[in-house]
């Protein structure tokens, strides 16, 4: 919900907790008489462009007469984004047939023989996981003091080397995309692409109406401007747990707007991402998206 039109939200929240059952009446009261922002919970309108046609589960192939830039290749291999590739080919780490290449929009022919680090790659499948994040694990993949490690609940069941798309700090919980696609983490990570979050929040006392306005309406954090794109109790009877729309992927951006205000957020839950949700996938447990889901993540179909 939007603080202004409270039950819309509250219902799409609550349905999207698949670790929480709850049968009580949703609130219909409205806050304060802001109008409303745009954006229901529906399907944007899926812009027609050139997409990658690749689907789950098959690797692409590089045609013989054009080949493909050489950032996307990296890219391709799990390596990085296609961004980061162009940082990896000008800092000459990076050849095709044994001669080290500098220069951007360099293509690679099928057949030709590209070395990153002095290491063969090999174009991986793309792998597309969602994990229900358990609390006590980090998304952080290189950190030495980590003794839980998120890649570590699905080692068993893939091959591949998947990267998390964002972050989610060790004490928080819920959906976490895995994937091994570095333009899909690219696009999904950009700021300016919005992607919509959904968090539920359960604070150390009861939030007031105002506090509730107040992030909807916009604070100032040490690092900038930020607000709830919705924000609303996700039960009127207990208003110690807060559900929170927002798009930002700045650094514990939802702790830090309630503390704020003087609020401790004691857990907090990622129920939606980019168009996917919990439903049906325990917490701890994972499974791959199905060919209509990186269809969908990589037209941009869900905000």
């Amino acid at each position: 919900m939007r603080i202004s039109a409270g039950i819309r939200f509250n219902e799409f929240i609550i349905n999207q907790m698949s670790d929480q059952k709850t049968n009580k009446k949703r609130p219909t009261k409205k806050y304060g008489s802001k109008p409303e922002r745009s954006g229901k919970f529906e399907q944007k309108p899926v812009v027609k462009t050139q997409q990658n046609k690749q689907t789950a589960g098959k690797s692409q192939a590089i045609k013989a007469t054009e080949g493909v830039r050489l950032n996307r290749y990296l890219a391709n291999a799990g390596i990085c984004s296609r961004r980061e590739a162009d940082k990896y080919i000008e800092s000459g780490i990076v050849s095709i047939n044994n001669k080290v290449i500098t220069e951007l929009g360099t293509k690679v022919k099928y057949g030709d023989v590209v070395k990153f680090n002095d290491q063969t790659l090999v174009p991986e499948k793309k792998t597309y996981i969602l994990l229900n994040k358990p609390k006590d694990y980090v998304t952080t993949l290189d950190d030495p003091h980590a003794e839980k490690i998120v890649t570590d609940l699905i080692k068993n069941g893939c091959k591949e080397r998947v990267y998390p798309v964002g972050r989610l700090d060790k004490a928080t919980t819920g959906l976490l995309l895995l994937t091994n696609d570095g333009e899909l983490t690219e696009f999904l990570a950009h700021p300016r692409n919005n992607k919509k979050k959904i968090y539920q929040a359960t604070l150390d006392k009861p939030a007031t109406k105002e506090d509730l306005q107040k992030l909807f309406d916009g604070i100032t954090l040490d690092d900038g401007a930020i607000k709830a794109d919705a924000i609303d109790y996700c039960n009127p009877e207990d208003k110690k747990e807060i559900g929170v729309e927002i798009h930002s992927g700045k650094n514990r951006v939802v702790r830090r707007m309630f503390e704020h205000l003087g609020y401790r957020v004691k857990k907090l839950d990622r129920v939606y991402f980019a168009g996917l949700t919990k439903k049906n996938l325990p917490r701890g447990k994972w499974r791959f998206l199905s060919e209509k889901e990186v269809v969908m993540l990589k037209r941009g179909s869900f905000s």
